[in-house]
This record gives C-alpha cells, sequence and structure tokens, in this order.
C-alpha cells in the first residue's frame, strides 16, 4: 500500500477511535447543553433540547454516565448544563459531581428541560436551547446545533444571531471538533501536525509533501476488505504517526472497563452470566468480556472507552474479542495491533453503508469487524477475513436496535458468537453462497446489500419502535 493511502487510513483511525464516557447519545446531549450554557454566560434558568427520534430512543433508557442512575434526555442535558465541561467533548460529564448530581436531580422534577422529537432532520440531530438572565437584568439565549456526529457542532448562536466558530472557540477553548470534517485527531489524540481546531483538513495536494488528503467520509467510502487486510500486513507501526498509539489506548480503556464489567454489578451482568454458565473456552470468554464492558458502560460506569464508529458499545465488540483471542493463542503485540487495526478498518467499512443511527443494531457490524481480525489472527487469506464477514452478516444481520440500554451487552455477546462461526466457517472453507439471502457473489456486494437494508430497508422499522418506545403506538394499535 502506498504512503498517502496508509496515512489517510491512520487519520481515520485516529478520528474515530477516540474516548467517550458512557452512552455517546447522552453524552452528546449533554455536549450540546454544556457547550451552550457556555456560549450563554450567563445563570441558566432552563434548557430545551429538540431532537431526532434516534436520539431519544438511544436515550430514553440508558444511565447517564456519572449520574448516579438517573436516565433520560432531560437528566443528559440539565447535568451538562449544571456540571458538564463542553472542553471535554465526549469526556463531557468526567468531571461532574455528587452536588451536580442532586442539583440535576431537583432541576429535572421542577421541569427544568423540556423535549421536543424533530422529524425531517438527520438520525443524529441535537438543538439544545438555553435561556438565562445576566447580571443586568437581560434576558438571552443561546444555542448549539449537533448533526451527523456527536461531536459536530454545526450552528450556534446567541440571541437568535449566529457565532462564528473562532468566537466560540475564544469563549470555549477547545470545545469544538478538531477539524470540520473530523478527519483530524482529536482529544487526547491529538499529535504534532494533526491540526488544531477550526482548521480545514487539506485537501487536491495542500498536505504536507504535496500528498492529498481526503477527508475520513471519502476515506470511508474508498475502503475494500482487500485495501484494509493490505494495511493491516504491511503498516509501518512505528512509522505513521498515531497508530501504535491510538490501537494501544483502546487495548488499555476497553480492557479495563471490560474488567469493571466482569468483577462489578453493572447493567444485566450479561458477561458475569456468561462466565457463570458457559464452558469456559475461548469463544466463552470472548463473548463475555465483550458484553462485560456493555454492561458496565450502560449501567453508568464512569470509565471512557474508545469508540468505533460514533458507539462505545461498537467500540467494546470490535476490540475485546481480538484482544482475548490474541492473549489465547500467544499472539506477538504488534501482530494483535494488526488484528485491531484491521477490525476497526472493518467495523467503519460496514457502518459507512448504514449511517450513525438505524434501526439495525451496529455491533453486528463490530462483531463482523473481530471477527475479520481473528480470522487474519489465525493466519486466514484476505478471501478467509472476507468470508467471515460475510458468514457474520448473513447470519446476524439486522438485529434490531430498540435503544441503548442493558439489553445491548446481550446483542453484543450473540453478535460475537456469530462472529466466531462465521470465523470457523471460513477457516474450513464451508461459506454461504451467492444467493443465500442478501449473500452475493462477493464481499463488497455483500456487504452494501446489508448496508443498504440498514439504512433504507429498516427506515419505517425504526420510526414505529420510536413510536412504541414513547407511547404513540399503544397495544389497541398492535393488536392483529
Amino acid at each position: 500500500m502506498d504512503t498517502a493511502c496508509a496515512r489517510s487510513y491512520v487519520r481515520l483511525l485516529r478520528s474515530e477511535l477516540v474516548c467517550a464516557l458512557g452512552c455517546t447519545e447522552p453524552i452528546a446531549l449533554a455536549y450540546a447543553a454544556a457547550l451552550a450554557a457556555r456560549v450563554l454566560g450567563a445563570p441558566c434558568e432552563h434548557v430545551s433540547v429538540a431532537c431526532s427520534g434516534n436520539i431519544i430512543k438511544n436515550v430514553k433508557s440508558v444511565a447517564v454516565p456519572n449520574a448516579e442512575g438517573m436516565k433520560g434526555v432531560e437528566c443528559a442535558a440539565t447535568l451538562g448544563v449544571i456540571g458538564g465541561d463542553p472542553t471535554a467533548r465526549l469526556q463531557v460529564l468526567q468531571a461532574v459531581t455528587h452536588d451536580d448530581v442532586e442539583r440535576t436531580r431537583d432541576a429535572v422534577a421542577r421541569g427544568f428541560c423540556d423535549v421536543e422529537l424533530v422529524e425531517g432532520v438527520p438520525n443524529l440531530h441535537i438543538v439544545a436551547t438555553v435561556r438565562g438572565v445576566d447580571a443586568a437584568g437581560a434576558r438571552h439565549e443561546a444555542s448549539v446545533t449537533i448533526s451527523e456526529r456527536h461531536t459536530n457542532v454545526t450552528r450556534v448562536t446567541y440571541d437568535g444571531a449566529d457565532v462564528a466558530p473562532e468566537r466560540v472557540e475564544a469563549i470555549c477553548p477547545g470545545a469544538l471538533d478538531v477539524e470540520p470534517d473530523g478527519c483530524g485527531c482529536a482529544g487526547d489524540a491529538r499529535e504534532e501536525g494533526a491540526g488544531t481546531a477550526g482548521d480545514e483538513a487539506p485537501r487536491d495536494g495542500d498536505a504536507a509533501g504535496g500528498e492529498a488528503t481526503e477527508s475520513c467520509e471519502e476515506v470511508k467510502a474508498s475502503l475494500t476488505m482487500e485495501r484494509i487486510c493490505d494495511f493491516a500486513r504491511t503498516a509501518d507501526l512505528d512509522a505513521l504517526p498515531g497508530l501504535r498509539e491510538v490501537l494501544e489506548r483502546q487495548i488499555a480503556c476497553n480492557t479495563a472497563i471490560s474488567q469493571e464489567g466482569l468483577s462489578g454489578h453493572w447493567g444485566s451482568e450479561i458477561g458475569r452470566t456468561i462466565m457463570a454458565t458457559r464452558p469456559i473456552d475461548v469463544t466463552t470468554r470472548m463473548r463475555a468480556r465483550a458484553a462485560a464492558g456493555s454492561d458496565a458502560r450502560m449501567g453508568g460506569c464512569s470509565l471512557p472507552v474508545v469508540i468505533n464508529s460514533g458507539s462505545g458499545n461498537q467500540g467494546v465488540t470490535v476490540s475485546l474479542p481480538v484482544i482475548e483471542y490474541a492473549e489465547t493463542v500467544h499472539a506477538p503485540h504488534d501482530q494483535l495491533l494488526r488484528a485491531l487495526a484491521l477490525a476497526n478498518l472493518c467495523a467503519l467499512h460496514l457502518k459507512h453503508y448504514i449511517g450513525s443511527l438505524s434501526a439495525f443494531c451496529g455491533v453486528v457490524c463490530a462483531a463482523a469487524g473481530a471477527g475479520a481480525g481473528v480470522t487474519y489472527l489465525a493466519g486466514g487469506t484476505t478471501a478467509q477475513i472476507g468470508s467471515t464477514v460475510v458468514n457474520t452478516l448473513a447470519n446476524v444481520g439486522g438485529i434490531m436496535c430498540d435503544g441503548a440500554k442493558a439489553s445491548c451487552a446481550a446483542k453484543i455477546a450473540s453478535a460475537v458468537d456469530a462472529a466466531m462461526l462465521g470465523h470457523q466457517m471460513a477457516m474450513l472453507g464451508d461459506d454461504f453462497c451467492a444467493g443465500d439471502g442478501l449473500v452475493a457473489s462477493d464481499v463488497e456486494t455483500t456487504i452494501m446489500s446489508m448496508g443498504y437494508v440498514g439504512r433504507v430497508g429498516m427506515r419505517d422499522t425504526d420510526n414505529e419502535i420510536l413510536k412504541i418506545m414513547i407511547g404513540k403506538t399503544g397495544p389497541e394499535e398492535m393488536r392483529c
């Protein structure tokens, strides 16, 4: 693989594999509200949140991190206003205190926050508007709009007038995403030459050394399983700035939260249940470790995770099975890093066709990526790695997403089990064939077909799930 392409893959990994505290949808809400409160610059009296159905669906039932068990849109937005630090972006609630939580509990009870469902917007869409009175008694309001990505601030206003990004940075240094297209290095992943907040990504030959630099979305669109495998096998882990560091951080953070999930009482304790009730082999440990990471996240654990495709659950699913398998077979550490690079890029490739949020459970894509990483560690060929992905999608593709909550851990366990079956089938040459449902004649067409179903075919499913969850559809309508 040529150097320019390899560098673009590293930029993509550094942009996507960032740390987040808790489920990323309530965190995005808290981030938007916290940034709006900082722009307001006066004591906040009320916050209004207008958001897409998928945000409501993914926040309704999940514990807000550091909120001592509280759940819901109102809690996430209110805690962001009261105790959030927008400069921490996806770790906006890292430093909240017990006093912040108690003030949030009281504020939510007295109607401090109201919520509105908006339609005809991207699946990931938030507008947080805060209102307050300054020292002179004048009333003001500020709003922050986030769309498409969890930290992608598309508009900031103060008393109805747009606030330029440079002004936002002056008010709240470091609060905005590193680069507008997300193709920089965010948070603690910053490295020399990665760019600063507000910098445009160099394009069309403007990069250092005359290399053209694609946006991250363009890089995702260009991914194929063959190119991903080539990168994993040939990338210079030390010569490509940031590659080793971002993968090491994923190992450290996601291992830590998995261990917490296995040792503590979090969520529905799916990981602990698997370890207590199933024969202990490598597949059992892979499923348990990934599920335990989700148990802790969905239960409100304050440990950060390194995400994939904007999701912590996808981050733990794509990484922990690969880490466990590598430990079991005593793979050299650099081989583990290569397998993780492959797994993460594979998951990003699959999820690109589906979009940020949908009725298609994203952990299926992440598990398929993990399976691909395992096949790589097992000495599989590029064809066998592709077959692992196809076999996994043919089995559990289309698992329904009905919001973030404790049962996500169980779906992760099922998806990882399917990925291991897909891996074993691929190694034996017993693959699903073209014409078996959505399985096509090649891996790329199969990925596109499954993505189309998730993005377009399940759109109505997504709407019906939301209507049931918010009470618009009741028993009378559901009867046959």
